[in-house]
C-alpha cells in the first residue's frame, strides 16, 4: 500500500525578514530557492514545504492550522494574541541580531515630552492593538490609526501627533527628525507552532530538529574559530590574550614542549588578537569560518 509522505509545512517571513532568513537557513545547512514571483520556495529538504507569508500574517495561520508551524516577530504575536507554542528564540533581525524595538516617537521640535502628553492626541501605527494595550496599562487616552506605511512621514508632516514604529538602529528616525518616547515592547524572531501539529510526535520531532539547526547557525553568526601552537612556557601568556567562549581546548603534539590550542572568538576581535598572539609565541594560526555552533 502507498503511504503517504510525511510533510511540515513551514512558514517563511516575507519582507524585511527574508534575507536575513535565508541567511541563517543557508549557514543552517538547507538551501532555498525562491523563484522572482513565487510564495512556495523549494528547499533541499523533501520532508518540509515552504511558504513565504507576511510576518505580520504569520501567526494567525499557524494558530489556524494552515501551517504546522513558521518564523514571525514576537511583535506580531502580541498584536495578533495568537494562542501558538512559541518553540524558542531566534536572535536575529534584518540587519543584526540585536531585539527590535517599536518605540513612541514625536517630531523633535514637539511639546510631547513623556507617554502622559499623549493623552487626547491622535497616534498612528502598524501595531494598533499592542499600542492600544499598551497605551491603556499606563492609563493613556489617546485616538489609534492603523498605518499602511510611511509611518513616519505622518507625524513629520503633522497629519498625527505621534506614531508607535519600529526600529533597530533609530536611524530611520534620527533621519526623519523624529526622537524616542519610550518602548512600547522589544521582539525578537520567534518559532512558533500549530497546538495540535506539535502534539504529533513526527512533526514535534522535526521542528526541534529544524530549531537546533537554526539556533546553531545563528549562535556561530559574527564567530570563527583560531587553531595555533604554542610552546608551553608560553601557555599561559597565550591564553591570557584569548577572549574565548570557554577556555581554549588544549592538547599535546608529538613535538615535545609544544602544545595545540582551539578556541572560538568574535571575528571582529581577531585583527587585535593575531598579531598579539604572535608576539606571545604562538605558531602555525590559523583562522576558519564557523557556520553552527550547538551546545
Amino acid at each position: 500500500m502507498f503511504k503517504q509522505k510525511k510533510t511540515l509545512k513551514l512558514g517563511l517571513p516575507k519582507g524585511s525578514l527574508q534575507e536575513a532568513t535565508f541567511k541563517v537557513f543557508k549557514m543552517a545547512g538547507f538551501n532555498i530557492d525562491l523563484g522572482s514571483r513565487s510564495y512556495f520556495p523549494s528547499i533541499d529538504d523533501a520532508e518540509i514545504e515552504p511558504v513565504l507569508l507576511r510576518a505580520q500574517e504569520m501567526s494567525r495561520y499557524v494558530e489556524d492550522g494552515f501551517l504546522d508551524c513558521g518564523i514571525t516577530g514576537q511583535d506580531w504575536i502580541l498584536e495578533n494574541n495568537s494562542d501558538v507554542v512559541q518553540l524558542g528564540e531566534l536572535k536575529y533581525a534584518k540587519r543584526t541580531l540585536n531585539p527590535v524595538r517599536w518605540v513612541v516617537a514625536v517630531r523633535q521640535d514637539s511639546k510631547i515630552k513623556s507617554i502622559e502628553d499623549l493623552n487626547g492626541k491622535r497616534i498612528a501605527t502598524e501595531l494598533v492593538n499592542y499600542t492600544k494595550t499598551f497605551l491603556k496599562k499606563n492609563k493613556i487616552k489617546a485616538e489609534v490609526e492603523f498605518s499602511w506605511g510611511a509611518t513616519e512621514v505622518k507625524v513629520a508632516a503633522g497629519m498625527v501627533d505621534a506614531i508607535v514604529e519600529i526600529t533597530e538602529t533609530g536611524s530611520s528616525l534620527r533621519a526623519n527628525k523624529l526622537k524616542e518616547l519610550c518602548v512600547v515592547c522589544y521582539s525578537t524572531a520567534e518559532f512558533i507552532a500549530n497546538k495540535k501539529a506539535y502534539r504529533d510526535s513526527w512533526k514535534r520531532e522535526k521542528m526541534q530538529y529544524l530549531l537546533l539547526l537554526l539556533q546553531g547557525a545563528i549562535e556561530a553568526y559574527g564567530k570563527v574559530g583560531i587553531k595555533l601552537n604554542a610552546p608551553k612556557k608560553a601557555i599561559d601568556k597565550i591564553t591570557a590574550i584569548l577572549p574565548a567562549m570557554k577556555k581554549p581546548t588544549i592538547s599535546a603534539l608529538s613535538e615535545p614542549g609544544w602544545l595545540a590550542l582551539e578556541v572560538i572568538i568574535d571575528e571582529r576581535k581577531v585583527k587585535q588578537i593575531i598579531p598579539n598572539l604572535k608576539n606571545a609565541g604562538a605558531r602555525d594560526i590559523v583562522e576558519y569560518p564557523l557556520n553552527k555552533i550547538i551546545y
